[in-house]
């Protein structure tokens, strides 16, 4: 009798482990299951559909063919209401029952709302899903004046999108600078100087106490904690994610900011298993648990995960991530855990170039790169070795190093 696969979510880590659950169990049922009403789609140029560079069409990855011509069973529009790990099965909002052998959680979270009056008018947006992208281009197409909320990396995306579409727009911020976790002053500068050219200011020490709306409930103004106002009519928010933990919240599978799983993506059930920005796993190049939801590492824990839910043990998780932006005329690329560590090592090169590393008992945890790009790899690859740089930080931040220039007791790159 075939073994039976329940994949919970079609994101690139639910889909990248189905795909790989066909290519190694040919016989297999496999479902899977999404609260969408749209498969795989690319949610990196979701952005530049919503700043009016792309059409619809190039942004869809997988159309509903691919999924009948591979054997696997695709259910749209479908929500889990109940997970019974006792009796191996799911529950739909529909009251279908499915049962399983094995069972992949890949559901994601969804965008944390603004704790204000005025977070769920109308021109009040989060960006997330394919359709979010729709509803922004259409209401930033139409708008005149934004405010934009959430100083990271999902935030500038609407700052992008606001400059696109040559909207006027505030970049309201709590701190004093843009992702101040992972920037210093200079680093932050260079990107705050983009933003203005492209007509989105930055205001720091700042955010929001309420909206402002209109007797049709479309936001009109946005009014920070200092009392200043901003006029809007287009709103973005992005301040974090939900992990959607609800879904176990009645089962065994443990939680911890998100489903704790290993290196081999197993939750605490033998026949449980999770991938993608749901899950807390065991960083073994960190050394510790941590939580990473860049697509190049959520497509990659899909295919450990279903690697292992075949033959559990057979390949571990190890990944350094990266995350790009590419909005402005200079190249941006984090990677690892920048905003974590217990150690430092920065330089800028010119008013565009800087950089900075992350350090954590002497090896490479993380970085960010505005300008060049090309250290990267030498970077990655010292992390991933786990090679001790504490004495030679300086020697990091040379202008075109490389890891062959590091002494290092036989973990010398290659």
């Amino acid at each position: 009798m075939s073994e039976s696969f329940v994949i919970i979510g079609d994101g690139i880590s639910g889909s990248s482990a189905a795909e790989t659950l066909r290519e190694e169990a040919p016989d297999a049922d496999i479902t899977v299951i999404t609260d969408e009403g749209e498969a795989l789609y690319n949610r990196i140029l979701i952005k530049e559909f919503a700043k009016g560079k792309l059409p619809e069409a190039p942004i869809s990855i997988h159309e509903e063919g691919w999924y009948e011509d591979r054997d696997i069973d695709l259910e749209l529009d479908t929500l889990v209401t109940d997970i019974r790990t006792d009796d191996h099965e799911i529950e739909t909002h529909e009251g279908d029952v499915l049962e399983y052998d094995k069972l992949l959680l890949a559901v994601g979270g969804t965008p944390q709302q603004l704790p204000v009056e005025g977070s769920d008018a109308d021109g009040v947006h989060h960006f997330w899903t394919f359709q979010d992208a729709r509803r922004i281009r259409e209401s930033a197409e139409a708008a005149d004046d934004a405010v934009i909320v959430g100083a990271g990396l999902l935030g500038i995306d609407l700052a992008a999108i606001c400059g696109a579409q040559d909207i006027e727009g505030k970049y309201l911020m709590r701190g004093n600078s843009w992702w101040r976790y992972a920037l210093n002053e200079e680093g932050a500068e260079i990107m705050h100087e983009a933003m203005r050219e492209r007509g989105v200011e930055p205001v720091f020490e700042s955010g929001v106490d309420h909206f402002e709306t209109d007797d049709d409930g479309h936001v009109t103004a946005a009014i920070d904690p200092n009392g200043d106002r901003f006029e809007a009519d287009f709103a973005g928010v992005a301040i974090g994610l939900n992990l959607n933990t609800e879904l176990v919240e009645d089962t065994p599978i443990e939680t911890d900011d998100g489903i704790l799983v290993d290196e081999f993506m197993r939750t605490n059930d033998q026949d449980v298993f999770a991938a993608g920005d749901i899950t807390r796993f065991n960083d073994l190049i960190l050394g510790e648990q941590a939580q990473n939801g860049a697509w190049g590492s959520a497509k990659e824990q899909g295919t450990i995960a279903a690697k292992n839910m075949l033959e559990y043990g057979s390949e571990e998780f190890r990944w350094v991530s990266s995350y790009s932006i590419t909005h402005f005329d200079f190249p941006f690329l984090s990677f690892g855990h920048p905003t974590l560590g217990d150690d430092e090592v920065m330089r800028s090169f010119g008013d565009d170039e800087w950089r900075r590393l992350a350090l954590k008992d002497g090896k490479i945890v993380g970085g960010v790169l505005i300008g060049n790009l090309a250290p990267q790899s030498a970077y990655k690859q010292l992390m991933r070795e786990q090679v001790d740089v504490s004495g030679q930080k300086d020697l990091l931040m040379t202008e075109g190093f490389s890891a062959d220039d590091l002494e290092t007791e036989g973990a010398a790159a290659e």
